[in-house]
């Protein structure tokens, strides 16, 4: 698998648009360029969380429009969009069976932090299998 490098000012960005979700799941898009080695991300798009079918505090939703969104300001930015982040509150950061089923990109990196009482505790990276069959977990290095 590869490394997610994040530098540490986007980093404060995702915990806290991830904080202030709390108790419901945030999430958005991560920014940069892939190398063979590494997801290199230069910033952070936070977005709020669109689910309405259920509980927020378990499910989120980035629309088509926010994807969109994301591909134009990536654009104008002079970057790719190469992942997304969500939280898990009061839960580990671990992919659940609902973020495997609802993952659609192989080659993006997958951020997931836990939110526990409030406070970003853990984030970690995962990666998405060719067959779409599961998770593995990537090297995250926040500098």
């Amino acid at each position: 698998m590869k490394r997610v490098e994040f530098p540490q000012e986007q980093y404060a960005l995702l915990a806290a648009h991830l904080q202030d979700a709390y108790p419901n799941e945030g999430a958005g898009f991560l920014f940069g360029r892939i190398t063979d080695e590494a997801f290199i991300v230069e910033s952070v798009m936070t977005l709020p969380n669109t689910w309405d079918e259920g509980s927020q505090r378990n499910r989120f939703r980035l629309s088509a429009e926010d994807s969109l969104k994301a591909e134009l300001e990536a654009g104008r930015r002079g970057s790719d969009v190469i992942g997304v982040f969500h939280s898990h509150p009061d839960h580990p950061a671990v992919p659940s069976q609902w973020d495997l089923e609802w993952a659609a990109w192989p080659n993006f990196a997958y951020l997931i932090t836990t939110v526990a009482q409030g406070k970003a505790e853990r984030t970690r990276a995962w990666q998405l299998r060719a067959d779409r069959s599961a998770f593995e977990e990537d090297d995250l290095r926040i500098t």
